[in-house]
């Protein structure tokens, strides 16, 4: 929500997609969760009937029902003790798992710094387990503690995460924050490899300037996942080798680094041959060639708008959308 518009509250908007309907691309539903929290992204459950939503500064959690009338959603739990329970806050992440919902945090209840971890729920909302993001020597490097994102590769069992920024710095003003020396110093520099039955973490990989979105192939017989950094514009791949061994990989930039042009928001393909890149400083979406992912080629770009973030592809291919933020 923004003060001063509508009614200032964060909120869940359902649009018209229906190709003929009256009301195309016109939103047909709002419901207000009752205040401003810094709302951001959301998850659905394992069966898709229940979508969950995390607000960044209240830590609230929002569980929507999304099958009993889709064009219309209502609010059927709202989880207020999250920080409390966990030490966490920022719940930014919501990954399904059978009959679980993991999240990854941004931040701590101690000093609000880039220290965090990841919390599993059960699909009733009760907290089932809390597993801090390491900050020891794991593989031969040292873990910075901080989290961003989560994906699962659940035919290798194993879990990879990225690393961002702690309340501290996510609060504050965007302007204000890329100018403050030390604010620039609290940011993620590393990825973890976990084992994803026990939840121990097995290796971490040296990836500087905040690695965010995690996206790994689809495609059968893939083993790797990429990722951008948003304060170096690199791209990285996350891949394991004959041996079983996970390595991470500079593969390539995105624009102009020195000009930090900040990728955000990445969308690979549903066979694992495209990769959609957006750059928010620029306004920019880049498309890169990943037919070989340890050497991606920018075959196409395009200026969307100003802050342009996020960005997803429709499984056909045939079809990108975006939004805006900020």
């Amino acid at each position: 929500g923004v003060e001063g518009i509508g009614g200032g509250s964060d909120k869940l908007v359902t649009v018209d997609v229906r190709p003929g309907s009256k009301t195309f691309g016109k939103v047909i539903s709002s419901l207000s969760v009752g205040g401003r929290g810094e709302a951001h992204h959301t998850g659905f459950s394992d069966d898709r009937r229940y979508m969950w939503a995390g607000a960044l500064d209240s830590n609230k959690i929002f569980v929507f029902d999304i099958h009993t009338n889709p064009a219309k959603p209502t609010l059927v739990r709202t989880i207020t003790d999250f920080a409390e329970k966990t030490g966490y806050v920022g719940p930014h992440t919501f990954y399904a798992l059978p009959g679980r919902m993991m999240i990854q945090a941004l931040s701590n209840t101690k000093d609000h710094g880039g220290v965090t971890g990841i919390a599993i729920y059960n699909n009733d909302g009760e907290l089932v387990s809390k597993h801090d993001m390491p900050t020891t020597r794991v593989g031969g490097v040292m873990g910075d503690g901080y989290g961003y994102d989560l994906g699962i590769n659940p035919q290798k069992n194993v879990l990879l995460t990225s690393s961002f920024t702690g309340w501290n710095n996510y609060m504050m003003d965007l302007g204000k924050m890329v100018k403050d020396p030390d604010a620039m110093k609290h940011f993620g520099k590393t990825m973890a490899i976990w084992d994803l039955k026990t939840m121990e973490p097995t290796k971490i990989f040296d990836v500087p300037g905040a690695p965010l979105e995690i996206r790994w192939s689809q495609k059968k017989g893939d083993n790797w996942a990429v990722t951008a950094t948003a304060l170096t514009s690199k791209l990285y791949v996350i891949k394991q080798d004959k041996q079983g061994e996970w390595h991470s990989y500079d593969v390539g930039t995105v624009g102009n680094p020195a000009d930090i042009p900040l990728p955000v928001d990445i969308s690979l393909s549903a066979n694992g041959k495209g990769l959609w890149v957006n750059t928010m400083m620029e306004g920019m979406t880049r498309y890169y060639d990943f037919t070989n992912p340890m050497k991606p080629k920018e075959v196409y770009s395009k200026k969307i708008g100003s802050q342009v973030n996020m960005v997803s592809q429709s499984w056909d291919g045939k079809r990108v959308y975006y939004t805006t933020f900020l």
